[in-house]
């Protein structure tokens, strides 16, 4: 094989996995952070990820710090790369576990550990 047709079988491989590769959907963004602090009460999740994702076929789960899990309802969205949920939550120690579906076709999971705090939080 001349070592010109090599090398653009070999560019083409690496363009096909980097492309497959980049479809997964990966958070980017969260509230809280992941590692923050919020205020005991009212708390808003916002999720952003690197693609579009299937926002009925994703999950949202929080762990507290007993290791019960509650399933949050997923709220409606603007963005297509986005999962939001509400929940109020007293002082503690939580994990907010997510599963989504990107239009890839492929999930992806992880993990926001956070705590809440009585008094103001100290950044999300």
């Amino acid at each position: 094989m001349p070592a010109r047709c090599r090398l653009l079988l070999v560019a083409g491989l690496m363009l096909s996995v980097s492309t497959a590769a980049s479809a997964h959907a990966i958070l980017v963004e969260s509230a809280p952070a992941t590692g923050g602090t919020v205020a005991a009460g009212h708390v808003a999740f916002r999720l952003r990820y690197n693609s579009r994702i299937d926002r009925t076929r994703s999950k949202l789960t929080l762990t507290r710090s007993d290791g019960t899990q509650v399933p949050l309802p997923v709220a409606a969205a603007d963005a297509p790369d986005l999962l939001t949920a509400t929940v109020n939550l007293a002082p503690g120690a939580y994990v907010l576990r997510w599963q989504v579906l990107a239009v890839d076709g492929h999930i992806t999971r992880g993990d926001v550990p956070f705590s809440v705090t009585a008094g103001s939080g100290a950044g999300s």
